[in-house]
């Protein structure tokens, strides 16, 4: 069933309140996020490899449990490592053959920990646990039915929209600026550990920036006020410079939790620049939509999509395809100011065969002299859905 319908909702940029957070790849969530989307993109590798074709898995059920550290002025220690569960299910072995899981998933984790995290050593500053289990019956027969279009592992339901808001660009390319080769070179004391939120009233912005600084490059609490300055300096120039006719102004606060005179205890000073080797944990699902935001006005997919199977299972497809047709609505049709995409599955049905396709569209024009344009992108991005789930397979997609 596919349904198109005129949205009176105002779109995102002409609301009076928005809200939007971006957890950068040290935060806990995101790295979490992002080592088993790793452990995902591997396992296809190996079981395709191995077996001719993908199997059935799920890595989406993990965590990251904080370590312990004794952060302090010019350099703190580690005492206890961090710890990440591998939790849900994968296939280890079919036909006689099997995969060495345990080294397909670790060496998955240490690779991205080693690309992203510049002080953390997988090695010794991480410990992991793997509990993946073979899956029920049922299910991993669905990878057996030889389908070419595999059948929907679930029945869920995603939504994803397009254009973003100027708010969620703020909040986007300010957590890519801050944790940019180009930046690090020049603020090596930040760590990867950083969290943006975005706050606008009418035409007024609000960001509040938490920001892990790294204790070896930090001698003492004046260097540590001093460097927080120059990186809010910088941050203020950016925004200027990129960002400075979207708004009437913008506020940027950063590390509101220091107190001056408190030492150690009064600073966001970290040994490893992640606040997950001792202060908080992480979980797959916490962190940043498929689209790189978390936008509390907006309607948002209650799947995860990181770490999932990416050839059956809807709670990724669909999850990532809904924002991808909302995009390419907005380019090819420009008439639409805003369309968020729906798309609702039935477990065992073709994952091309939605139970429902629906789009909200905000357009100041003639409604139904569109609505056909809208109508044929959808289906023919259903059509084309083999295609998605490859550039998924291969990890073209980004899905945290």
């Amino acid at each position: 069933m596919l349904k198109v319908s005129k949205c009176s909702k105002l779109p995102m940029d002409r609301q009076p309140i928005e809200i939007v957070e971006r957890k950068g790849k040290g935060h806990p969530d995101t790295i979490t996020d992002g080592i088993m989307e790793r452990v995902a993109l591997e396992l296809n590798k190996e079981y395709l490899r191995k077996f001719g074709g993908i199997l059935h898995y799920n890595a989406d059920k993990s965590l990251l449990a904080a370590g312990v550290t004794e952060p302090q002025f010019g350099g703190g220690k580690v005492i206890e490592p961090m710890l990440i569960v591998f939790g849900d299910r994968a296939t280890v072995s079919y036909a006689g053959e099997s995969i060495d899981l345990e080294k397909v998933v670790v060496n998955a984790a240490k690779s991205w920990i080693r690309e992203n995290l510049r002080f953390v050593n997988p090695d010794e500053h991480v410990r992991y646990q793997i509990e993946l289990k073979q899956g029920s019956a049922e299910l991993t027969d669905i990878f057996r039915r030889g389908s070419k279009i595999m059948g929907a592992n679930d029945t869920s339901a995603a939504v994803g929209y397009a254009p973003l808001s100027r708010t969620e660009r703020v909040v986007l390319e300010l957590e890519k600026y801050l944790n940019s080769p180009e930046f690090k070179k020049e603020f090596e004391e930040t760590g990867e550990d950083i969290k943006v939120m975005g706050s606008r009233h009418n035409n007024h912005l609000d960001l509040t920036i938490a920001l892990a600084f790294v204790d070896r490059f930090v001698p003492s609490e004046s260097e540590y006020f001093r460097s927080k300055q120059e990186v809010l300096d910088r941050v203020n120039s950016f925004l200027k410079e990129r960002f400075a006719n979207d708004f009437d102004g913008i506020d940027v606060h950063i590390n509101t939790l220091d107190v001056e005179g408190r030492g150690v205890h009064g600073v966001y000073l970290t040994v490893l620049g992640t606040s997950a080797e001792g202060g908080d944990s992480g979980q797959v699902g916490r962190g940043n939509g498929v689209n790189g935001v978390i936008p509390l006005m907006r309607p948002r997919s209650s799947e995860a999509a990181a770490g999932k199977n990416p050839i059956s299972h809807v709670g990724k497809i669909y999850n990532a395809y809904t924002h991808e047709i909302a995009r390419k609505i907005v380019e090819e049709v420009e008439e639409v100011q805003e369309v968020y995409v729906w798309l609702l599955s039935r477990i065992g049905k073709p994952i091309n065969e939605p139970a429902l396709a629906a789009a909200e569209v905000y357009t100041e024009a003639n409604f139904e002299d569109i609505k056909g344009q809208i109508e044929e992108i959808i289906a023919s991005e259903l059509d084309n859905i083999g295609e998605f789930v490859n550039r998924l397979i291969d990890g073209m997609v980004p899905v945290y």
